[in-house]
């Protein structure tokens, strides 16, 4: 038997190291970029770019209302999208029969969830921005967003019910509660750390689109900060991509943009850390 082990271990071994050097090498790259914006960016950063208003063609002052925007651009996509995405995957989950039409709108929802980001962009120039009249603004851009996060929401919020036994749900059912009672009081608990989880990913993605917003709402240059859904708004993505790409003095505002940078990586981490806290909070309960 210990031989056997053995043998076993060492055959073991050769596929561990392969994954192992997989690994290494892919956080080597990922330290290297995260190195090179910190060294740059994180000296740029300070509570007066943080706090304030781009000045003098955006070569000086900060990032304030690209903050908020990117902000209020999150907090009104996860009210729009949360409600409908949550809901569909607990009907295709716990409602609906498994039949070719559920199929058919599960093989949808992954394919939507591999379209380009910019098709998404379009697609909500065309429906919000023109055929309702939104305008290029805030509301435009947060309902492309929203649209954009539903195939994660919903396949990430079904998977996470999945993973809740059904054994929970027959025992609920036997005790006399009804089907709603059993999915509120039961599953859907049991499934928070991974809808928590699902939900912040896809905020965190969509706070850190351009090609959605490009064509939405997101303006180039804005002192004030964003009051009116109805307006155009300044946010951290496209800020950067101006700033790296299209400024008429790039060297004089690159520091800015690697400041621009570390403040959306951080804004992202700490997202990505909310979910962690709540997956853990809820897994311990």
């Amino acid at each position: 038997m210990k031989a056997l082990l053995h043998i076993t271990r060492q055959e073991n071994k050769g596929p561990f190291l392969v994954l192992l050097a997989c690994t290494l090498i892919v956080c080597l790259f990922l330290f290297s970029i995260l190195f090179a914006i910190f060294s740059k960016g994180l000296a740029v950063v300070s509570f007066d770019f943080i706090t304030q208003s781009p000045t003098n063609g955006m070569t000086q002052g900060g990032i304030l209302p690209a903050i908020v925007g990117t902000l209020l651009l999150t907090l009104i996509t996860a009210v729009l999208s949360l409600p409908f995405g949550i809901a569909c995957a607990i009907y295709l989950n716990e409602y609906a029969k498994n039949n070719r039409f559920t199929q058919l709108i599960r093989a949808a929802i992954r394919n939507l969830a591999g379209v380009p980001s910019i098709i998404f962009g379009l697609f909500g120039l065309a429906l919000f921005v023109q055929l309702f009249q939104l305008g290029t603004s805030l509301l435009s851009a947060s309902l492309t967003l929203g649209l954009l996060s539903l195939p994660y929401l919903i396949t990430t919020t079904e998977e996470a019910l999945k993973t809740v036994p059904q054994s929970m749900r027959e025992g609920a059912l036997a005790l006399g509660a009804t089907q709603f009672e059993t999915i509120r009081d039961i599953v859907l608990p049991q499934a928070v750390p991974g809808i928590a989880t699902g939900v912040i990913l896809s905020l965190s993605r969509a706070a850190g689109e351009t090609a959605p917003i490009l064509f939405t709402g997101v303006a180039f240059f804005i002192t004030d900060l964003p009051t009116d859904l109805r307006g155009e708004f300044m946010a951290l993505p496209y800020h950067l991509y101006m700033l790296s790409t299209q400024h008429q003095s790039i060297e004089a505002v690159r520091p800015l943009a690697y400041g621009t940078a570390s403040v959306l990586i951080i804004l992202v981490f700490l997202l990505n850390l909310t979910a962690i806290v709540i997956r853990n909070r809820y897994r311990t309960k």
